[in-house]
C-alpha cells in the first residue's frame, strides 16, 4: 500500500480520499480552509444529477456514477440524491436528440409534446416548444455538501487524516516522494499527491514539480465566476418542480429547488435558477469578489417572468460560484511522476462525484489509466 496525500476537500478531493483509503493505502487530505467550503464549486445542498448528454459517453458515465453514489449513500447511512425528475427543452436543447441517447444507453424517458408537458408541469411555460420536452425521472438534486462530508467520514474510519487551514504553497520532490509545504512553512510527505484544487488550480499549477511537455499539454483553465438566484414559489405550484434544462438560441438556463441554500422564514425554500456560464471569466478562485452581475440578474428576473409563471420573478437570495472549464468541457485527470492533477469540472462535474473518486485513485494507484479523453496528453 502507499502513501498518499490529497490538495483539497471539495468533491472530487473527497471521493479520491474515500477511494484510496477504503482499499488500505495511507491517506492525507490537506484543506486550505474548511471541506466544501463557501469559496470552492462544492458548497451547498442543491446540485443536478441528471442524464441528460448528447454525448452516450457522458451518459453512460452517469449510470456508473449513479453505481457509485447508491454504495455511498449506503455505507454512508444518509439520502445524498433527492429524487425529482428533470426536464429537458428548447430547440437548441435538441429533446429528440438526447431522447435517442437515452434509448440507446437505455435511460428511462418520455419525449412530450409541449402541450402535454405544460399541463404536467404548470408552473413552467413550454409554449412554442415544438421540439418536444424531455422528461427522465432518474434525476434529482445532490446535497454536495453533505456528500463531501459523508465521504471523508468514511474515508477517516478508514484511518485517512484530514486537516484543514492548511493551504499548500508548494510541492517539491523528496527522495522517492515529495513534500507539500504551507504557506506557514508547516510540511508534509508522501509517496505520491492528488491535486483536486478546483478553482485555485489556475495558481498552483504552476508550482507542481511537473515537466514542461505535461504543463504544455494541460488544457487552458477558465474559471468563471457564476451567478445564481432563488426564486420563491407559488403557494398553489410548491411541490411539484423537477430540475430543467431550456436551451434557447445561445442561452441555456438551468433550474433545480434550492434545498436549503437559501430557506424562507416559513422553513420553506425556492427554485434555484441560473444562466449557464453567464457570468465573468477571473483568473481564479483567489481573484473572486462574491458580487452579483446586476445585467445577468435582470436576465433572469426577466426569463422568470417570461418562461417560469409558477414562480415569483423576484428573487429572494442570490449568490456566486465557480465553475473552471476546460475548452471542451471534460474532466482532466492525468499525472506524471507521482503527482496526479483532477479538474472535474467544466459546471457539470458533481454529478460525478465518487465515480470521478475512483477513477483517480485508479489511475493515481496505477491500476488503470483515466479514460483517454479524460488525458492531458491525449493528443500528445
Amino acid at each position: 500500500m502507499g502513501s498518499f496525500v490529497v490538495v483539497g476537500a471539495g468533491l472530487a478531493g473527497a471521493a479520491a480520499a474515500w477511494q484510496l483509503a477504503r482499499r488500505g493505502h495511507e491517506v492525507t487530505v490537506l484543506e486550505r480552509s474548511t471541506p466544501a467550503n463557501a469559496a470552492g464549486s462544492s458548497h451547498g445542498s442543491a446540485r443536478i444529477f441528471r442524464y441528460g448528454y448528447h454525448d452516450p459517453f457522458y451518459t453512460r458515465l452517469v449510470a456508473d456514477s449513479r453505481s457509485e453514489w447508491d454504495e455511498l449513500e449506503r455505507q454512508a447511512g444518509e439520502r445524498l440524491i433527492t429524487p425529482t425528475g428533470s426536464l429537458d427543452f428548447g430547440a437548441a436543447r435538441a429533446p429528440a436528440a438526447l431522447a435517442a441517447v437515452f434509448e440507446q444507453v437505455g435511460v428511462e424517458h418520455e419525449l412530450l409534446t409541449a402541450a402535454a408537458a405544460a399541463a404536467r408541469w404548470p408552473g413552467l411555460g413550454f409554449d412554442g416548444e415544438n421540439a418536444g420536452v424531455l422528461w427522465h425521472p432518474g434525476a434529482g438534486v445532490i446535497d454536495a455538501e453533505a456528500a463531501a462530508a459523508a465521504m471523508l467520514r468514511l474515508a477517516l474510519a478508514d484511518g485517512a487524516r484530514v486537516e484543514t487551514g492548511w493551504p499548500v504553497a508548494s510541492i517539491e520532490r523528496a527522495g522517492r516522494g515529495h513534500r507539500l509545504v504551507g504557506s506557514d512553512g508547516r510540511a508534509e510527505e508522501a509517496e505520491k499527491v492528488i491535486v483536486t484544487a478546483g478553482a485555485w488550480l489556475p495558481d498552483l499549477l504552476g508550482e507542481l514539480p511537473l515537466p514542461g511537455r505535461f504543463l504544455t499539454a494541460f488544457p487552458p483553465l477558465q474559471v468563471m465566476q457564476e451567478n445564481a438566484y432563488h426564486f420563491p414559489y407559488r403557494d398553489t405550484l410548491e411541490g411539484t418542480w423537477p430540475t430543467f434544462i431550456h436551451k434557447k438560441s445561445t442561452m441555456l438556463i438551468y433550474g433545480l429547488p434550492g434545498g436549503r441554500d437559501a430557506v424562507l422564514p416559513d422553513g420553506r425554500s425556492g427554485q434555484k435558477v441560473a444562466e449557464y456560464n453567464g457570468g465573468r471569466p477571473i483568473r481564479s478562485a483567489a481573484a473572486q469578489n462574491g458580487e452579483i452581475d446586476p445585467a445577468n440578474r435582470e436576465r433572469l428576473i426577466a426569463y422568470v417572468r417570461r418562461t417560469l409563471p409558477g414562480l415569483v420573478p423576484e428573487p429572494y437570495a442570490e449568490t456566486t460560484c465557480l465553475f473552471t472549464n476546460t475548452p471542451t468541457e471534460d474532466f482532466v485527470v492525468d499525472g506524471v511522476d507521482g503527482i496526479t492533477v483532477a479538474s472535474a469540472c467544466s459546471g457539470h462535474g458533481a454529478k460525478f462525484a465518487p465515480l470521478i473518486g475512483r477513477i483517480i485513485a485508479d489511475a493515481a494507484s496505477g491500476e488503470r489509466a483515466a479514460p483517454q479523453r479524460f488525458r492531458a496528453t491525449r493528443g500528445h
